[in-house]
């Protein structure tokens, strides 16, 4: 079983270097590495060099920026069994890719599983996950992964294709996320078996919230892309409307706990996803 891992990245060279030293490191060792490089410099050269040759990695050049369209170029050389998407600033732990193949090996009508993000002190970062194994689901998937915890089978992603080019950071849209909810939620929709695995984990720091005007941006423009794929899956009422009262009812709280800032911050996201809900599907 052979991994395909896409990894796109810009403006990072230690963290990068964070995740090669990490799978150079992994007890299984049957994988390619494809590095989308999105910078406009020769920065990453030496630093790939200098983990061949116990890395296998093609290095490719993206004159767009955009983490989807970086991924999607990505996928059209990919050769492994398995398909991952790591992001430049995570690392796995030392047997992360075996215990993948093993799982993967051991239950053949599983298409693929996600898991969960944690620091290096195995705290979970990036937001909240289900505590439970769960079959991923239309309902449940916004807690059953994040993009860098995501192996399918290479099968599934020649048959559900692209990433959604209107989504993710780097789009040139106000849907600066949702682009892998998106694609788990088409590979559901296609007949893939998910498996949610809370053991399954890769770590990632956690970037904090500070509540200033850029976090405010941002929760605005994560909440556009959490609307937009809302509405792209047809999701019924009663769950959009939910996804806009959750963070309403956290900039009311805040704000009784005279917590302005934090108050701002979530109504920026619930004003994001009314803003992605409402926007047009082209």
């Amino acid at each position: 079983m052979r991994f395909s891992l896409v990894l796109a990245t810009v403006d990072r060279v230690e963290e990068l270097k964070r995740f090669l030293a990490s799978l150079r490191s992994q007890s299984y060792k049957d994988c390619e590495l494809i590095v989308v490089d999105q910078n406009g410099d020769e920065r990453l050269a030496p630093l790939l060099a200098d983990f061949e040759p116990a890395l296998k990695v093609l290095h490719l050049r993206s004159t767009q920026r955009g983490l989807s369209r970086a991924r999607n170029l990505g996928l059209r050389h990919v050769t492994g069994d398995v398909v991952a998407f790591p992001d430049d600033d995570c690392w796995y732990p030392p047997d992360c890719l075996r215990a993948v193949a093993d799982f993967l090996l051991a239950n053949p009508f599983v298409d693929g599983i996600t898991g969960r993000s944690v620091d290096e002190a195995g705290r979970t970062t990036q937001g909240r996950f289900a505590c439970d194994r769960s079959r991923v689901d239309r309902m449940a998937v916004w807690a059953q992964g994040i993009s860098y915890t995501i192996f399918l089978r290479g099968e599934v992603v020649r048959r559900i294709g692209e990433f959604d080019e209107s989504l993710g950071v780097g789009s040139g849209t106000e849907f600066g996320s949702g682009e892998e909810t998106d694609y788990l939620i088409r590979a559901v929709e296609a007949g893939a078996a998910l498996e949610y695995l809370p053991e399954h984990v890769v770590h990632h720091p956690e970037t904090g919230l500070l509540f200033d005007e850029k976090s405010r941006h941002k929760g605005f423009l994560y909440g556009c892309g959490m609307g937009r794929v809302l509405r792209k899956h047809r999701y019924p009422l009663w769950y959009r409307g939910r996804a806009v009262l959750r963070p309403i009812g956290g900039a009311c709280l805040a704000a009784a706990k005279g917590r302005i800032a934090e108050s701002q911050f979530y109504l920026a996201r619930a004003l994001g996803r009314i803003k992605g809900l409402t926007a047009a599907i082209g």
